[in-house]
């Protein structure tokens, strides 16, 4: 079996492949501070609590933006799964050309996500997922990896606005009952929710004509639902779909 880790600033997001079957899937904290051990004991529960025997761990792949973890994360694979992890990044195969004028800049998720929409969607192909940060990655019809966008995400706005407006308080993430908001949690709520779909739209939408073609635009991440309710841009939602990617970045690097 495959253990697959997608490595956020915010979340990690954990799944076991069986083939090109995913089994299960966790998603726990990023903390910077924890060690190997306590993130091995922490997966070896998880595998536990759905019927997985840890030995049946057979290869691992990480994808991961926090570099200080990288050590961590090896350390992880070695000593609980006996296997040396691979990780997305320069010298794997990712059958993607990337026209990144530094291609070692594109951080690994927006990588692993384009690798996923190619192969699920072919090309042309924009990619939107909510994370720490929101992503737009933009396939051309080549298959070629071009760029994109990268704005903030949900959570740290609102945290932001949160801490920089004395009285302003922490909202809960949701679409408001309408959208000229009656009072300070409803106004708060409005502007967050429609101001993402509309900013959502609104890239996309430049994307296209800088593009000159229609591509498919796929959402993922933790919000991708909610906003593609009222989004005209989205096509479709696949919130596991880093997960996906990992399988098959693990495939092309097999012998």
């Amino acid at each position: 079996m495959l253990l697959a880790v997608d490595v956020a600033n915010t979340n990690i997001v954990i799944g076991v492949f069986d083939g090109r079957n995913l089994k299960t899937h966790f998603r726990v904290s990023t903390a910077h501070h924890r060690t190997s051990d306590e993130y091995g004991q922490q997966l070896l529960y998880l595998l536990r609590y759905t019927g997985i025997d840890h030995g049946d761990i057979t290869d691992v792949i990480v994808s991961n933006v926090v570099p200080p973890l990288n050590d961590t994360l090896r350390d992880v694979g070695k000593k609980y799964f006996s296997v040396e992890p691979l990780f997305v990044g320069p010298g794997i195969k990712i059958g993607i050309n990337i026209k990144y004028e530094n291609p070692k800049e594109v951080g690994a998720d927006r990588i692993v996500n384009a690798v996923a929409a190619l192969s699920l969607y072919g090309a042309p192909v924009i990619v939107v997922d909510f994370g720490t940060a929101t992503t737009f990655c933009a396939i051309n019809s080549e298959s070629e990896y071009l760029g994109g966008a990268i704005a903030p995400g949900i959570g740290i706005s609102i945290e932001a606005l949160f801490k920089a407006a004395a009285k302003l308080p922490r909202v809960e993430v949701k679409k408001p009952d309408r959208l000229i908001g009656r009072n300070t949690i409803e106004s708060m709520q409005s502007g967050i929710y429609y101001g993402y779909v509309g900013q959502v739209d609104e890239l996309v939408k430049r994307m296209k004509a800088e593009l000159k073609c229609n591509p498919k635009v796929i959402a993922t991440g933790g919000y991708a639902t909610m906003i593609a309710a009222d989004s005209e841009t989205i096509d479709e939602v696949q919130p596991l779909l880093t997960l996906e990617g990992l399988r098959i970045i693990h495939e092309k690097n097999q012998p």
